[in-house]
């Protein structure tokens, strides 16, 4: 083994031993799991975290594949600030792709490294309880004005129950978490992947959420990479959003963040789900290779 990769060991030892048995919450946005070489690098991370005593309790979504499938099938998507509104055929789709093909393939890639593994989504185990959001006045980043948006059947999260997560993470598994979730009726929502993630770092008590996008991080100026942030508190969040330099899907990325910042969560990070080692090299060096937000 040559010095330069001893010298990496030698830096990620105080990491591992200070993150041994602390939960990690990752998500996994469509297009880092939609390459199937990039969804076994990415599990290869993963089963390492596992590896070293970390808890890690993934969370994905699956936008890109879901938005692929309904131009296949011809259904119209509207996306108002990040969040798509979700008609019943959108619905259908959704658990078709986040509770079946995406779950699956992860499963999958992780099973590949010798990881015991368990798929899920919000609705196993009433880990998500949602209600229909209802019908809200929102600003349209896209155009400036003001609008009344019915978003159909997207739910906000109103709680997490975490029980069988922990008994899972307690045995050593590592769940798999699509973003789906229900009410008590059993009427199923289609939730933003962040969000949820979000929830279940603030019950689970995480250490960090870490959230592989397809960006490096969080950029003062979108094209410029030498603009990107290493670390910001949440107020300075807060001030991308009013200010309006995030736009897009960075919007829900950082409101999510910021809520769960003020809960109690240690840290989270955006970093790039798309690039080999971006999650090791996040947790494990001091240079790290995202943008880290803290309280």
């Amino acid at each position: 083994m040559t010095q330069p990769r001893l010298d990496l060991l030698r830096e990620a030892l105080p990491y591992i031993q200070r993150f041994k048995g602390k939960t990690f919450v990752v998500k996994l946005s469509g297009k880092a799991t939609e390459d199937r070489e990039n969804l076994y690098s990415l599990a290869e991370e993963l089963a390492l975290l596992h590896g070293v005593g970390i808890r890690v309790c993934v969370v994905h979504g699956g936008g890109k594949q879901l938005t692929d499938l309904a131009a296949q099938m011809g259904v119209e998507q509207t996306i108002i600030n990040g969040r798509r509104v979700t008609d019943a055929e959108t619905l259908e789709m959704a658990m078709m792709v986040f509770a079946g093909k995406i779950n699956t393939e992860i499963l999958a890639a992780l099973r590949n490294r010798g990881v015991e593994t368990v798929g899920l989504s919000g609705v196993d185990g009433g880990i998500v309880c949602a209600a229909r959001r209802p019908v809200r006045e929102v600003l349209n980043q896209a155009t400036g004005a003001r609008e009344q948006v019915d978003f159909g059947f997207v739910g906000d999260v109103m709680g997490v129950n975490d029980r069988l997560l922990r008994v899972l993470l307690n045995e050593h598994y590592l769940p798999v978490v699509s973003s789906l979730g229900a009410d008590a009726e059993g009427t199923v929502f289609n939730i933003n992947a962040d969000t949820i993630a979000a929830e279940i770092a603030v019950s689970l008590q995480a250490e960090k959420l870490i959230v592989m996008s397809d960006v490096d991080g969080i950029r003062l100026r979108r094209e410029d990479a030498a603009t990107k942030l290493s670390r910001l508190t949440a107020s300075e969040a807060q001030s991308l959003i009013d200010e309006r330099i995030a736009s897009g899907g960075m919007i829900p990325k950082l409101q999510s963040i910021i809520e769960l910042l003020k809960r109690g969560v240690g840290s989270a990070h955006i970093i790039n789900g798309n690039r080999r080692n971006t999650l090791l090299s996040e947790i494990f060096t001091d240079e790290g290779t995202g943008t880290m937000i803290v309280a």
